[in-house]
């Protein structure tokens, strides 16, 4: 009988608290993690690294080459449309070469899958079609739902000038946020079932975490608010 979730994909608008979530469960005792919540030893797969490197690498190709940016525009929009898709299937390819990588720990290990999409740029909907099979079976998702106002309000509070490519301390202009991420479909993509959402044929189970008010902003209250979170979808999981 499995004892651990196999991977968590942790979705939500930018800085709704996913980072915050992660920060917490890493920095539990693994024992303390294993009982709680189900989480093993935990590797993380963010888009947003990948993403981040894109937008370095075409800074240097414009600024230090004179040549064409590859992915981006000079005032930080992806060219293509389909580029929000190809960070998907990294995100698929970086995860199957991770396990052909640790076959031997693959019982002790937790995934946990971060990103967030906008309608703007295809939504959850398009996203969502890149996420591979290997990746989606045995995977649950957790919904960190804040609405458009508490995103912006933790953008402009979280944002390091001095670390932009921090997870924890990363932002956006309200104007980009507003642009890319005042819309979402998540909840039109789970609409008609409210225990599994289905990807590509394959049955994910999902919870929504609540986090109006806040949660995120203090561990004291953040603790109890995922005990009641990972009981819940352990309790779909294993169904």
């Amino acid at each position: 009988m499995k004892t651990l979730f196999d991977k968590i994909i942790l979705l939500g608008r930018p800085a709704s608290g996913k980072s915050e979530v992660i920060h917490y469960v890493k920095n539990l005792n693994l024992d303390d993690r294993k009982k709680r919540f189900h989480l093993g030893k935990i590797t993380d797969i963010d888009d947003f690294p990948m993403l981040w490197t894109w937008f370095e690498e075409d800074d240097i190709l414009e600024k230090k080459f004179g040549k064409p940016r590859l992915h981006s525009t000079s005032d930080g929009y992806f060219k293509e449309e389909y580029l929000w898709h190809l960070l998907i299937e990294r995100i698929s390819l970086d995860y199957t070469k991770h396990v052909r990588d640790n076959k031997d720990k693959s019982d002790d290990i937790t995934y946990l899958i971060e990103f967030s999409r906008g309608t703007e740029h295809g939504g959850y909907k398009e996203a969502f079609k890149h996420l591979s099979p290997e990746l989606l079976k045995g995977a649950a998702i957790v919904y960190v739902n804040v609405p458009f106002e508490e995103s912006l309000r933790k953008n402009r509070k979280r944002f390091n000038p001095e670390k932009p490519d921090s997870i924890l301390e990363h932002g956006l202009p309200d104007s980009k946020l507003e642009k890319m991420y005042k819309e979402v479909d998540f909840h039109e993509v789970i609409a008609g079932n409210d225990k599994f959402v289905n990807i590509n044929g394959i049955d994910v189970p999902y919870v929504i975490f609540e986090n109006m008010p806040s949660k995120t902003d203090d561990p004291a209250l953040l603790g109890p608010a995922l005990d009641e979170v990972f009981t819940k979808l352990w309790d779909l999981y294993n169904k």
